[in-house]
C-alpha cells in the first residue's frame, strides 16, 4: 500500500437530502460536510509529488475566496482552470464555487489558438495554470483583454504568483451564500461536432451525480480508492475523480501526465485503488501491452469502468478473460454532467449500454419527437437532475438541446423489451443503404473485432450511382507492416458480412495512419464527412489498396 493512503472501516455515509435549495453551497455539501463527518484526517486526494488531506483541502478552499477578492474577481465573475490532475486541482475548484466565483474547466491539450478562443468565449477575468502549460496559457492571453490575473498552480517561475504562497498570506472565508440553482462551474462539450460550447452546471448538480451515479448506481463508499485516466477538466473524470469520491468521503488517486499503458499499471501498482476508470482506446492499449498483466496491477480492484466512447463487445471481452473483471459500460455527456445509463455490475452484457441510472427517465423519439416502441430505433432523450441550465451566449443550440425537461442526446438507440439500451450511433452519423438505417458504431465494432485492427470509424459516401453505402477509414494495430494488400481489404470486407450481415459492409476501405479526434478522444466522423464532401477523398475507384495513390493525405 503507498505511504499516505489511509483507509476507515466505519460504514458506509450516505448523502442526505439536499435540503433548503435557496441556501445551498456545492462546495460546502463535499467539502465542510467531510470535516463536520470527522474525516479531517484522511487522505482526500494523492498525487505522484504529494497528498493533501480532507482538513488540509479545506483548509485551502477556504482561502481561495478572500484571494480572489483581493484579485477584484467578484461574485458570478469566471475563472479559467488549465490545470493538470494534481492536489491543486480540487482546492481552486472547490474555492471558486465556495466563494460564488464560477470556475470554467479547460482542456489541459489544446492550441495557443483554441485557449484563446475559450478565454475570450467564458470572459473569465483570470487564469489558474499548471507550469508545463504556462507558455501556451502566456500566449494566448495576449488576445484576451479580460484575463486579469495569471496564477501558477504547483511551482512554476517567481514572476508570477504562484497559488500556494498566495493561499499561505491568505486568511479563511465564509461561502458565499448561494443557491442550488445557482451556476456553479462551466465545461466545455468536446466539439465532436464543431466548436466547444460552454455548458453551465449549477451547485445541486455535483449532489445528484454523487447519488444517483457514485453511490446508487456504482456503489462508491468511503473505504474506495478511485483512479481516473479521464482527467478532471472531462466530465467523465470530474464526476470520477471529485463528485463521487468526495461525495462519501473516499480517497482519490490522480495522474497529472498523459496516461499509457505502462504509467497506468504503475499507478496501479502503486496505489493499489479498489476502481478503476478509463475510455475505450485506452483499455485497448492496455490489452495490446502484453507487459500489462494482473500481477502488474491493482489487486484490491472491484471495479473498472468505462465511458467517454462506446466500448466495443471485444474489448469487454478481452479484458475480463486477461484481468477476470467485467467493464461496466457507462453513457454520459457534458451535458448532463456524468452517467446517465450505465451497464449493471455482475450482470454486464457487451455489445448494450444498460439501463438508465436512478433518478433518470429516458425516452427514444422518432423524427417527429413520438415515441417509438421497444425494438425500434429512436433518438435518446433524457431527463436528469444533472442537466445543464444550458449553453453560454448559444440561444439557438440551447433551446434544440434542453427542450423542457428533457436533453436531447443526438444519439440513436434501441430499447429492449427487457429495459436494456443499445447503442445505434449518433444522429447525425447514421444513414440509411438499401432503404435500412446502418449504424456506424455496429460496422466500425465488427472491424474492431478483426485481429489486425486497432481502430475504425465509418461514414456515408455515394457510389457512382449515387447511392449511399458505407465508407471505412481503418488504423492497422501493426503500423509498421507495410503497405496492406489487396488480400486484407477483401478479407475485412468478408469479415463485416459474417459478423452482421452483408448490406454493412464497407463498399471502401481507406488504411490511414490516425482518425480525426477531439482533445478527449473521440471520433470526429464529421471531419472525415467534410473531406469526403469537398472532393479531397473521392469513391470513383474501389477504395482498394491497388486504387488511387495518397495525393489527399488521407490514405497510407
Amino acid at each position: 500500500m503507498a505511504a499516505g493512503l489511509q483507509f476507515t472501516a466505519e460504514p458506509r455515509n450516505r448523502l442526505a437530502p439536499l435540503g433548503d435549495p435557496a441556501g445551498y453551497n456545492a462546495a460546502v455539501d463535499f467539502v465542510d460536510r467531510n470535516i463536520e463527518e470527522g474525516r479531517s484526517d484522511k487522505t482526500a486526494f494523492v498525487d505522484p509529488s504529494r497528498s493533501i488531506s480532507y482538513g488540509e483541502l479545506y483548509d485551502a478552499v477556504v482561502r481561495v475566496g478572500p484571494m480572489l477578492r483581493r484579485f477584484g474577481i467578484e461574485r458570478e465573475n469566471r475563472v479559467a482552470m488549465v490545470m493538470l490532475d494534481t492536489v491543486d486541482f480540487p482546492a481552486v475548484f472547490w474555492g471558486a464555487i465556495r466563494a460564488g466565483v464560477i470556475p470554467v474547466l479547460l482542456n489541459t491539450r489544446l492550441t495557443v489558438d483554441q485557449y484563446q478562443y475559450l478565454l475570450k468565449d467564458s470572459r473569465a477575468k483570470a487564469v489558474f495554470v499548471s507550469p508545463a502549460l504556462l507558455p501556451q496559457i502566456e500566449s494566448a492571453v495576449k488576445g484576451a483583454p479580460n484575463i486579469r490575473k495569471i496564477v501558477v498552480a504547483g511551482g512554476g517561475p517567481q514572476s508570477y504568483p504562484r497559488l500556494d504562497k498566495l493561499l499561505q498570506d491568505e486568511d479563511p472565508g465564509e461561502p458565499a451564500e448561494t443557491s442550488a440553482d445557482e451556476v456553479a462551474f462551466w465545461q466545455y462539450s468536446s466539439g465532436t461536432t464543431g466548436l466547444p460550447k460552454g455548458v453551465m452546471h449549477v451547485h445541486s448538480t455535483p449532489r445528484f451525480a454523487a447519488w444517483h451515479v457514485g453511490e446508487q448506481r456504482l456503489g462508491i463508499c468511503e473505504d474506495d480508492v478511485s483512479f481516473s485516466s479521464a482527467k478532471m477538466f472531462f466530465s467523465y473524470g470530474l464526476g470520477n475523480s471529485i463528485i463521487c469520491p468526495m461525495g462519501v468521503g473516499a480517497t482519490t488517486v490522480l495522474y497529472p501526465e498523459r496516461p499509457t499503458p505502462q504509467t497506468v499499471f504503475e499507478m496501479l501498482h502503486a496505489y493499489q485503488p479498489t476502481v478503476f476508470y478509463a475510455v475505450p482506446t485506452l483499455y485497448a492499449s492496455i490489452l495490446a501491452d502484453r507487459r500489462c498483466t494482473p500481477d502488474q496491477g491493482s489487486g484490491r480492484l472491484r471495479l473498472c469502468m468505462s465511458a467517454g466512447e462506446p466500448l466495443p463487445s471485444h474489448i469487454g471481452a478481452a479484458w475480463k478473460e486477461r484481468f477476470g473483471t467485467d467493464i461496466v459500460n457507462g453513457v454520459g455527456s457534458t451535458e448532463l454532467a456524468h452517467m446517465f445509463l450505465t451497464s449493471i455490475q455482475g450482470a454486464v452484457e457487451y455489445g448494450t449500454s444498460g439501463v438508465p441510472v436512478e433518478g433518470v427517465t429516458l425516452r427514444l423519439v422518432d423524427d417527429n419527437d413520438r415515441d417509438v416502441p421497444d425494438g425500434e430505433m429512436g433518438e435518446l432523450l433524457v431527463r436528469s437532475p444533472t442537466a445543464a441550465a444550458g449553453y453560454w451566449n448559444q440561444r439557438a443550440k440551447t433551446r434544440r438541446t434542453f427542450q423542457g425537461e428533457w436533453t436531447r442526446t443526438g444519439d440513436k438507440y434501441v430499447r429492449r423489451a427487457d429495459g436494456v439500451y443499445v447503442y445505434c450511433g449518433r444522429t447525425d452519423d447514421m444513414f440509411k443503404t438499401s432503404g435500412i438505417w446502418v449504424s456506424p458504431f455496429e460496422v466500425e465494432d465488427a472491424l474492431l473485432s478483426h485481429p489486425l485492427v486497432g481502430e475504425a470509424a465509418v461514414i456515408p459516401a455515394e457510389d457512382v450511382a449515387g447511392l449511399v453505402k458505407p465508407k471505412a477509414f481503418v488504423v492497422l494495430k501493426d503500423s509498421g507492416a507495410g503497405q496492406p494488400g489487396r488480400a486484407l481489404y477483401e478479407e475485412l470486407k468478408v469479415h463485416v458480412k459474417v459478423s452482421i450481415g452483408p448490406w454493412k459492409y464497407p463498399r471502401w476501405i481507406e488504411f490511414v495512419e490516425s482518425l480525426p479526434r477531439t482533445a478527449t478522444g473521440k471520433v470526429q466522423r464529421y471531419k472525415l464527412r467534410e473531406l469526403q464532401n469537398s472532393g479531397l477523398l473521392d469513391d470513383d475507384d474501389d477504395g482498394s489498396p491497388e486504387g488511387r495513390d495518397a495525393a489527399s493525405g488521407i490514405r497510407k
